[in-house]
């Protein structure tokens, strides 16, 4: 037997069941995994509270929980190529993560992908979901070293990587936050800036000369102001905006993402060039607690259920 973290009702945490269940094994075209570390994402609840949109991931009940993940191979099926039992690695299986053992098939809908030395477990548990969605949001607007960027969300999960990923292009990076989020985000070389009414003007007095792309990791509101901003609406993106944002701008997400941009990714945390800020850390008995902190979305970067 092996544990995994189940619902079978939607809800908030409080659905959330750690379970004994039959130990996986992998099929023909399939890996297992054994489980280091899985990185909490909004989505993870999103899914198991909001069943409309469990529906369009293809969610049913009852499911597992969780996406991103860490871990060692320890079953290669038949006909799997590119792995072997012991290689580190990393990915996002939607829906099922967050359990011992996990069965992925990297030529389908999952993502595997090897772990580099010199990044560990927790920080590699993080790396798909938020990786990916933060370079679709800055593709889908093409940032450049000339351009002056405003990020909304810029402390979040994504955001973190939307910062040092525009910052690596070389582009002057505004990032919307908290007052109390400010430091935190100067350690990775924007500018805060306080969310809310006013926004627009606030932005205005900051960039004389203009801003030039923008993305908004959550809502709208930066989206908005962008507009207001004269930012042309090709280049302005949301991910959590549903598929019409306002004004024309681009809807994207972590499915538009290029294999390759999480590559570029661990290359860039294995030079030092991008740090993963780790905000907090729970065994996967304290699963329900490790949600609630996430869903209250004031953590200073990535939260990890470790199961070593």
């Amino acid at each position: 037997m092996s544990r995994a973290v189940m619902y079978e009702t939607f809800g908030g945490p409080e659905v959330l069941k750690l379970r004994e269940i039959p130990e996986p094994h992998a099929g023909a075209g399939e890996v297992r995994v054994r489980v280091a570390a899985v990185g909490l994402n909004p989505m993870d609840w999103v899914l198991s509270s909001m069943p409309e949109v469990a529906r369009q991931f293809g969610v049913t009940l009852p499911s597992g929980f969780a996406t991103d993940f860490a871990g060692t191979v320890d079953e290669v099926g038949e006909g799997v190529s590119g792995f072997t039992v012991g290689d580190r690695v990393h990915g996002a299986a939607t829906g099922r993560a967050a359990a011992d053992f996990l069965v992925v098939d990297p030529a389908g809908a999952d993502t595997l992908l090897r772990t580099p030395a010199g990044i560990g477990d927790e920080v590699a548990g993080t790396l798909a979901v938020a990786g990916l969605t933060a370079s679709a949001a800055l593709a889908a607007i093409d940032v450049k070293a000339d351009d002056t960027v405003l990020i909304g969300g810029a402390a979040g999960g994504v955001g973190v990587f939307a910062v040092q990923l525009a910052k690596l292009a070389g582009a002057r990076v505004i990032g919307t936050a908290s007052e109390g989020t400010h430091d935190f985000l100067r350690q990775f070389g924007a500018e805060p800036v306080a969310y809310g009414p006013g926004l627009e003007e606030r932005v205005r007095e900051m960039t004389p000369d203009g801003v030039s792309a923008a993305t908004d990791l959550f809502g709208t509101e930066t989206a908005v102001a962008a507009l207001a901003l004269d930012v042309p609406a090709e280049r302005i993106s949301t991910v959590a905006a549903g598929p019409h944002p306002p004004g024309g701008v681009r809807a994207t997400g972590g499915v538009d993402a290029r294999p390759e941009d999480l590559k570029r990714i661990t290359d860039a945390i294995v030079a030092g060039e991008i740090t993963v800020p780790i905000a907090a850390t729970f065994p996967l008995e304290r699963i329900r607690e490790a949600v609630e902190l996430q869903a209250g979305r004031h953590v200073h970067g990535k939260i990890v259920v470790s199961l070593l």
